[in-house]
Parts: structure tokens; C-alpha cells; sequence
């Protein structure tokens, strides 16, 4: 199930935004794209947003703080449309910018074209050494 179709097109997602390549961040996600991201952090609130444009807009925002080939795949599993990936990474959160190590479990589900149509993002802030 690590191998599997979803889980693939996950983890290029992951390899890709976290690349800064937005060409193919984009091609991976289906025209409808639906994102809810949440956390229990305070004053790190949650978001949801609908299509590309709005998807893509927020992916740069935020993959713009993540520090270069910071992210590590922690597990994967999935099947033909459905993956769930834990990625741990560092992300300039801290106190005026400083990095911090964020935990991020990811649930996607593609479309009939192995889109991007659904991605669930839940996050937390593990501490501010590796």
C-alpha cells in the first residue's frame, strides 16, 4: 500500500512544493481542488479553499518559509485514490522568523483523472531544535 497510485502522486506533491516547483505542484491537482487545513495550535489558525488559484496562492505563501530539503517522509500508506503521509519539515514560524520543526499528517483523494480533488491537512509545531 506504500506503492500505491495515490501515495505516489502524494509524495510527488510533497517533493514538489516543497522543491519550490510550482509547475508541477499544479499539474498534480484537479481544477476543483478542496483543501481544509487545521491545527490545535493557538494563533495558528485553520484554513479551507477551493480551486487552483486560491490553492496555489496559499502553497507559495507558505512553502516560501519551509527550509530547503527540511522535509522528511515519516510514513505513507494509501490506495488507488486515497494516501495519508506523515512529512515532518522546518518552517520559519518560530519568534521573528526563527525555524521550527512542524509534524504534518496529510489525507488526499484523487479524482478519476489521479488528481488532486480533496487534500485534509492537520499540523502542529513539534519544538524549535531538529
Amino acid at each position: 500500500m506504500q506503492d500505491s497510485p495515490a501515495v505516489k502522486i502524494a509524495l510527488a506533491h510533497i517533493d514538489a512544493w516543497s522543491r519550490h516547483d510550482w509547475d508541477t505542484t499544479k499539474e498534480l491537482l484537479a481544477p476543483n481542488v478542496h483543501a481544509l487545513v487545521t491545527t490545535t495550535m493557538p494563533n495558528l489558525g485553520g484554513s479551507e479553499f477551493t480551486g487552483i488559484d486560491n490553492y496555489m496562492a496559499l502553497k507559495v505563501k507558505a512553502a516560501q518559509l519551509i527550509e530547503p530539503g527540511s522535509v522528511q517522509v515519516i510514513g505513507t500508506i494509501g490506495d488507488e485514490s486515497n494516501a495519508l503521509t506523515l512529512v515532518t519539515f522546518r518552517i520559519g514560524l518560530g519568534p521573528g522568523g526563527t525555524m521550527v520543526t512542524m509534524a504534518r499528517a496529510c489525507l488526499y483523494l484523487l479524482d478519476e483523472n489521479k488528481k488532486i480533488k480533496e487534500e485534509r491537512d492537520s499540523f502542529f509545531v513539534l519544538s524549535s531544535k531538529l
